[in-house]
């Protein structure tokens, strides 16, 4: 486990078997174990390890914090309730249902990584109902003796809730605040679909930004600083990114070649600021064949008649 703070810690779950991808908040106090963002069932045996060797069990684990319940983040839920029942799974109320019941969302992740599902993401056990609390943004709850401000913050998903720590000054935004995988890397807009919302984004990283944070914590990866700057930039590449993809969309041709346009941008966009190595790093955290589809649907409902076939 890496420090953030006095009781803070995350784990690199090594997602894939690369470094640097999906990352596990640890909250630690006399109150118990909190874990923000357990990740998928496929890096369980990572995550066991690293508090193993911390001294800590998944029965000491008294709370699951998700920043939304997309697959990389919260698929792990229902495995560790299992294990531990009276493990307690803090989540939005647009996301709630699909916990108790995850049939919907499975069914549309499988869609987007068809066969691809059990390789990346392992297991998905549905969370009882009884497990879980529901929040709606505007709470102040306690973790492991810490008190947290919750902010409802979508764009990335309309299931999208950030917590902050107001004593440590650290906020933990999920995907809100996007993907950098290394320390001044490139802030990259995770797009995929269904329920991208570019004007609910923006009012998102204006209820982030009057936090106050000293440090963003992103899932995709880890602790980034300071905020402002990277809150101006992920709001610039979010402009960038639909940009291009509005450009896709008013070329002739198929769906599949507007969409391997948008995807040849970004790529050369990235490995002027990276190696190859930290750009395709950067695409396992979010690719962007899905970062496309998310912007193009988004764009779409817009305006039906963009960039029809």
């Amino acid at each position: 486990m890496i420090t953030l703070a006095s009781g803070l810690s995350y784990i690199d779950l090594l997602f894939q078997d690369l470094p640097r991808v999906i990352a596990t908040v640890v909250v630690h106090g006399p109150g118990g174990v909190t874990l923000v963002d357990p990740g998928p069932s496929s890096t369980l045996p990572v995550l066991r390890r690293e508090l193993e060797r911390a001294g800590i069990a998944v029965a000491d684990v008294t709370s699951l914090l998700l920043t939304h319940i997309h697959l990389d983040h919260a698929g792990a839920s229902g495995t560790l309730v299992r294990e531990n029942p009276r493990l307690r799974v803090y989540v939005h109320q647009n996301g709630a249902p699909h916990l108790v019941d995850p049939s919907r969302l499975l069914a549309s992740a499988t869609r987007l990584y068809g066969d691809a599902m059990d390789r990346l993401w392992g297991e998905c056990r549905p969370v009882p109902a009884d497990a879980i609390v529901v929040l709606a943004g505007g709470e102040r709850i306690t973790a492991s003796g810490r008190e947290l401000d919750v902010a409802y913050t979508p764009g990335h998903a309309s299931h999208h809730v950030s917590y902050f720590s107001g004593d440590s000054g650290i906020a933990f935004v999920g995907d809100t605040a996007g993907i950098r995988l290394t320390p001044g890397g490139f802030v990259l807009p995770p797009t995929p679909p269904p329920d991208i919302d570019l004007d609910a984004w923006r009012d998102s990283l204006s209820r982030i930004d009057a936090w106050g944070a000293g440090t963003l914590f992103l899932t995709h990866f880890g602790p980034s600083a300071p905020v402002g700057p990277h809150l101006r930039e992920l709001g610039d590449h979010l402009e960038l990114t639909r940009r291009l993809v509005a450009e896709s969309l008013a070329q002739d041709g198929a769906d599949e070649t507007r969409e391997q346009w948008f995807i040849g941008e970004i790529r050369r966009a990235l490995r002027r600021r990276m190696t190859d190595a930290d750009a395709h790093s950067y695409e396992v955290a979010g690719r962007n064949d899905l970062n496309w589809r998310g912007l193009a649907r988004y764009l779409r409902k817009l305006t039906p008649s963009r960039g029809s076939r």
